[in-house]
């Protein structure tokens, strides 16, 4: 084990970013041209990333497995964006919301991260204006805010319940006007299965065509990971299907430490599973809860349709036990209580898995009208899913895998512990601690990709000015390539009788039983003894039918799956050797007396990054000590 060292600069935090910007070496403009950058995803972190070094005057490619970059997954995201711009009045500064990020993390965060975070925050707003995203305004034409979980005061903007596609959309639209002018070279339907390495240092990838089968390899001075999260390693949660963690992984197989695996964030405000065959679940936005309440009957097992229920056998659990925050607790503090009063006997619907969002007093103070305003799309679309009026009667939710704060371990400059390897957005570690307040995933996709990497990405590039990109006739790139190919032959080749899904659903359920919502040492130990078992037999009894030389799903899904597997086996150690409840990860052995997250600050307050030393060989936990400098630790508090 080593102490990692995350290149924070010295000096006071609020004037940290601002000097190291002037410290850090610069390409010159003419010189821009002379170096080739790969950004691998276009989402918002992957499109903001590609646009902006572009922009600058750099060669890029930019790799997507969608058909268009606008399929990327952050247009899924729904509620809205932080940003410390004030407009409401309320108190709200780029230190409250430092402070709101760190201790919403529940202090499992890089202070100089989180500031920089919070800095950048006011220029995301802007930048987005001038694409013109379609931001709600308020009567008198400034934009408009809201309030999320986590903050009592309002910074959120947003696009009624489409602010991730809006925002997607502007940096789409960013991307295109490089790829029209011929800086950007888009690749779209490509799969990146290996990253390339050169005396140590990333030098390209290897991709797989996903119409034609074809596998090519592409060369660059730097590769930019941009790739989102691992949530569905749980089969069912809020992603996409086609979301997963292969990129992520292969890096890691290739030297890049994985950082706090575990922390993983479950949403409160999805719509309930309705039966064993589901694929996916569909997330309803946390700016429901601004005006929706949430509660359950006082009594097990009742029955009764939410509006025979009177106010006095109505428990609206959230307000009673965290009265100054109310519906608006923080995500995990919100799933984990709700996940107390369905396992009480207490849950209602069809399957007695959900609680109410209950917007009848919304509705009745402000009107329909108001109401359909500000929430009609998720309306229509909670309607469309259930058959249920949410005008006429409460809206059933649950808990449900959504964000995941873990991911490859980043330095101040957002590299890897693989030089010239970077990761931005969901597919780092580096903002979110162990749990992410609501409406800041948009803000540290688009923070890293405007406004970080751009300056960062130079003080690795300028000392090799003059050097050439790796040329892709080199042997690792041939060597590569025949990874690639080996596995292919080996999927192709195990004429098994059960289906990769089948396999992904069944190790879905291990993670989430023993990897869920609360962890305990049996159940972690449970995992590590059966995820290995179901891996051998999938290994050995799956089937991927067709070939490799044409669009080939259930091919895609097997290397997924596979990683997966991997990824689940090092979630589970992560949890297990983590003894203490922080965010996200909580463990049952490790809670205060009134049932919330109890950390170990003497012990635990650091970074777990995990080297990968072999397929058949344990990984090796690295830290990163997490310094408080600004912030007092205490005991969150959300009442």
């Amino acid at each position: 084990m080593s102490l990692l060292d995350s290149k924070v600069p010295e000096g006071d935090l609020a004037e940290k970013w601002t000097n190291h910007k002037f410290d850090m070496k610069l390409v010159n403009p003419n010189n821009k041209r002379r170096f080739s950058i790969i950004v691998v995803g276009t989402g918002l972190a992957g499109a903001s990333a590609a646009a902006s070094l572009a922009e600058l005057g750099y060669k890029v490619k930019a790799f997507t497995h969608h058909d268009s970059p606008r399929r990327a997954h952050s247009i899924a995201a729904q509620g809205g964006i932080n940003a410390a711009k004030n407009y409401t009045n309320d108190g709200d500064s780029v230190h409250r919301l430092f402070y709101d990020t760190i201790k919403g993390g529940d202090y499992r965060s890089r202070e100089a991260n989180v500031h920089r975070l919070a800095e950048v925050s006011v220029n995301i707003i802007d930048q987005a204006t001038a694409q013109g995203v379609p931001f709600a305004r308020e009567y008198g034409g400034l934009l408009d805010n809201r309030s999320f979980g986590g903050a009592q005061v309002s910074r959120t903007f947003y696009a009624r319940g489409q602010t991730g596609q809006q925002l997607l959309l502007g940096a789409y639209s960013a991307l295109m006007r490089q790829v029209g002018l011929g800086t950007i070279d888009l690749y779209p339907r490509q799969e990146m299965l290996e990253v390339v390495k050169k005396d140590d240092e990333a030098c390209g990838i290897v991709v797989r065509d996903l119409v034609s089968g074809e596998v090519s390899s592409h060369s660059a001075h730097a590769v930019v990971l941009a790739t989102g999260g691992y949530g569905n390693v749980y089969f069912l949660s809020t992603n996409a299907m086609m979301c997963n963690v292969t990129a992520a992984w292969r890096a890691h197989r290739e030297g890049a430490f994985f950082a706090n695996p575990c922390y993983t964030q479950i949403h409160p405000t999805c719509i309930p599973a309705s039966d064993d065959f589901q694929c996916k679940l569909t997330l309803m936005s946390e700016s429901l809860r601004n005006d929706g309440r949430i509660w359950v009957p006082t009594a097990t097992d009742d029955q009764r349709p939410a509006g025979d229920i009177p106010e006095s056998e109505r428990d609206y659990y959230l307000e009673r036990k965290y009265p100054a925050f109310g519906n608006l607790v923080p995500r995990d503090v919100a799933s984990r209580n709700a996940k107390t009063v369905v396992d009480e006997g207490r849950g209602i619907g069809p399957l007695k898995n959900g609680v109410f969002l209950d917007f009848a007093e919304a509705t009745a103070r402000d009107g329909e009208d108001a109401i359909r305003s500000k929430y009609g799309n998720l309306f229509d679309m909670y309607e469309r899913i259930t058959g249920e009026n949410p005008y006429e009667r409460p809206m059933r939710i649950y808990p449900a895998t959504h964000y995941t704060m873990g991911g490859l371990w980043v330095d101040y400059h957002l590299m890897t512990t693989v030089p010239g390897l970077y990761a931005l957005g969901e597919a780092n570690f580096s903002d979110h601690g162990a749990n992410r307040l609501g409406a800041s995933a948009l803000m540290q996709g688009l923070a890293d990709g405007y406004f970080v990497l751009p300056y960062t990405i130079g003080n690795f590039l300028a000392p090799r000015l003059g050097q050439d990109p790796v040329s892709t006739s080199d042997p690792v790139f041939a060597r590569a390539e025949a990874a690639v190919e080996d596995r292919t032959k080996k999927w192709l080749s195990t004429k098994g009788t059960k289906s990769v899904d089948h396999y992904h659903r069944e190790l879905g359920k291990m993670v989430w039983d023993g990897i869920g919502m609360a962890r305990n040492r049996a159940g972690l130990e449970q995992a590590l003894s059966d995820i290995p078992e179901l891996e051998k037999e999938f290994h050995a009894n799956v089937i991927v039918p067709g070939s490799a030389a044409t669009l080939n799903q259930s091919l895609e899904k097997a290397g997924r799956v596979d990683d997966f597997f991997g990824l689940a086996k090092l979630m589970a150690r992560d949890a297990l050797e983590r003894e203490e409840s922080c965010g996200g990860h909580f463990r049952d052995e490790h809670q205060t007396e009134e049932g919330e997250a109890k950390r170990d600050d003497e012990n635990f307050s650091h970074v777990a990054a995990w080297e990968f030393n072999g397929p058949d060989t344990a990984q090796t936990r690295h830290r990163e000590e997490l310094e408080f400098e600004n912030v007092e630790l205490t005991q969150r508090s959300y009442k």
